[in-house]
C-alpha cells in the first residue's frame, strides 16, 4: 500500500491537505549496470503538479547520475543504486525550490516560463515569485519549454484537484466548528487511497498459474443494434433472474459462447452469485474478480469493464468507487474501455431508477469520483455528455442521465478554458 505523506514534511499535522505518495524505488542489475527505478515517480509528480522529467532530472543533477527523461513505459530510471530515503530528502529540496510559494509556502503553484524567466504563480495567495535561474534545473526547464498548447494532462488534473480541494476547505470552515475538513484524507481514506502495490502482488501470486491467452482487440465503433427486438432476444437467453436485472452483452463481436452464454455473462453471473453468497457486492474481493476475468481470458477486454460497472456497484456506488479504483485502473486501459465503463454505469443507473427516482442526484458525484480516481478522462466525459445515445439504455433515460451530468460537464469545460487562458 502506498504510504501518503505531507508534501511539506516539516509539517506534522495529520490533516494537512496537500499529500503525496512516499517515493518507492527498486534497484535492478549489478556492477556497472546497476540502476534505480523510481516506481511511483509519475504519481508523485502529479501530486506536485509538475512534469515527471523535472523530478528525474533534478535527481540526476543532485546525484551526478544519468537519467531517462521520457520513458514510454513509465519506468523512470537513475543510473546507480540510490535508497528511497535519500531521494525523498532530495525531493524536499525540489519542492522548496520549484513548488512552494515563496510567500505562503503552499504547493498550490503553476510554473510560468517567459522571456528566460521562471515564475511560480500561487493560486492560494496570488503571489508571483521567481525561481533562481542559477539552479541547474532552471537551465533545463528553460531549454525544454513546452509548446504553447494545452497543459500537460497530469499537471492540469493536479492543479484542478488542488483548486477544488481549496474550495471544499473554504466551504467547510464556516460550518464545521470541529475542524473536520472533508477535503482532508482520513485514516479510512488512506486505507483505500492507493492499494496498487498490494493489489499487484496479490494478483501476480494468485494469477500466475493461469494460462496466458492471446488477446485480440478490434476497433469497433459505438454503434450496435439496440432495437427492441435485439435487446429482447439477448435478454431472453440470459440465465434466470439475470434476465431481468442486467443487459451485460453490449456488442456482438469476438466472443466465446452464444447468446446469453458468453464469457461476459459468465463473469457477471459469477460476481452476482458471489455477492449473494457473501452478503453484498462489497464483500466480493477485487483480486478474485480479476483472477476470474483472467481465467475467462477477458481481463483486457473493454466489455469486461462494461460488466463490472453493472455488478460491482449498487445504490452505494459513490462510496464504492474509490476502494475499487486500483483494480479498475488496471483494466481500463484505453478510451474504448472508458466509454464502455460509462455505458455500464448508464445501465446501472437505469436499473436503480426503477426503485429510486432520486438516483439522478448521484450522477455528478459519480462522475467526479471517476475523474478524481483517473478512471475516465475529462475528454471522454465531455464527449459522452454532449449527446444522448441509445447504445446502452433507451434514449429517454440517456437524456435524463446527461441532464443530471450538466453541472459536472460545465465545471470541466470552464476549468479547461481557465487552463488554456493561463497558457497564453
Amino acid at each position: 500500500m502506498a504510504n501518503l505523506i505531507n508534501v511539506r514534511r516539516d509539517i506534522k499535522d495529520h490533516f494537512y491537505r496537500y499529500k503525496m505518495e512516499r517515493l518507492q524505488t527498486k534497484i535492478e542489475g549489478k556492477g556497472n549496470g546497476i540502476k534505480t527505478v523510481v516506481v511511483n515517480l509519475s504519481s508523485v509528480a502529479q501530486s506536485l503538479a509538475r512534469p515527471g522529467n523535472y523530478l528525474i532530472k533534478y535527481f540526476g543533477f543532485e546525484l551526478g547520475a544519468q537519467t531517462n527523461l521520457d520513458p514510454p513505459d513509465d519506468r523512470w530510471i537513475i543510473n546507480g543504486a540510490h535508497e528511497a530515503s535519500k531521494l525523498q530528502e532530495l525531493l524536499d529540496g525540489f519542492i522548496a525550490k520549484f513548488v512552494l510559494c515563496k510567500k505562503c509556502k503552499n504547493p498550490e503553484t503553476d510554473v510560468h516560463i517567459k522571456d528566460g524567466n521562471i515564475t511560480l504563480d500561487c493560486k492560494a495567495c496570488g503571489q508571483r515569485s521567481e525561481v533562481d535561474p542559477r539552479l541547474k534545473l532552471s537551465g533545463f526547464m528553460l531549454k525544454t519549454v513546452p509548446k504553447k498548447t494545452k497543459k500537460d494532462k497530469a499537471e492540469r488534473r493536479a492543479a484542478r484537484k488542488a483548486k477544488q480541494n481549496g474550495k471544499n476547505e473554504d466551504n467547510a470552515s464556516g460550518s464545521d466548528a470541529g475542524g473536520n475538513d472533508p477535503a482532508s484524507p482520513s485514516a479510512d481514506d488512506k486505507g483505500a487511497e492507493s492499494d496498487d502495490d498490494a493489489l499487484t502482488r496479490k494478483i501476480k501470486s494468485e494469477a500466475q498459474v493461469l494460462e496466458k491467452k492471446a488477446v485480440e482487440v478490434r476497433d469497433d465503433d459505438w454503434a450496435v443494434d439496440m432495437s427492441e427486438e435485439a435487446v429482447r432476444a439477448r435478454a431472453q437467453q440470459l440465465p434466470g433472474e439475470f434476465k431481468q436485472k442486467l443487459v451485460l452483452n453490449g456488442d456482438d463481436d469476438d466472443e466465446d459462447g452464444d447468446g446469453g452464454n458468453t464469457v461476459y455473462d459468465k463473469l457477471g453471473t459469477w460476481i452476482m452469485e458471489e455477492a449473494e453468497a457473501k452478503g453484498g457486492v462489497d464483500k466480493v474481493d477485487d483480486v478474485e474478480i480479476y483472477v476470474k476475468a483472467k481465467e475467462l481470458g477477458i481481463e483486457t477486454k473493454h466489455r469486461t469493464v462494461l460488466v463490472l460497472a453493472q455488478t460491482i456497484f449498487d445504490e452505494n456506488i459513490v462510496s464504492q468507487i474509490k476502494p475499487r479504483a486500483p483494480m479498475l485502473k488496471r483494466m481500463i486501459t484505453s478510451e474504448r474501455h472508458e466509454k464502455a465503463f460509462l455505458g455500464g454505469t448508464e445501465r446501472l443507473l437505469a436499473k436503480l431508477l426503477e426503485d429510486d427516482k432520486d438516483v439522478l442526484a448521484k450522477v455528478t458525484p459519480i462522475l467526479m469520483a471517476y475523474y478524481d480516481n483517473e478512471l475516465v478522462s475529462e475528454e471522454v466525459i465531455t464527449k459522452w455528455g454532449t449527446k444522448a445515445s441509445k447504445k446502452y439504455v433507451d434514449i429517454a433515460t440517456s437524456k435524463k442521465i446527461r441532464k443530471a451530468a450538466e453541472k459536472f460537464i460545465t465545471w470541466l469545460q470552464e476549468a479547461e478554458e481557465e487552463s488554456d487562458d493561463d497558457d497564453e
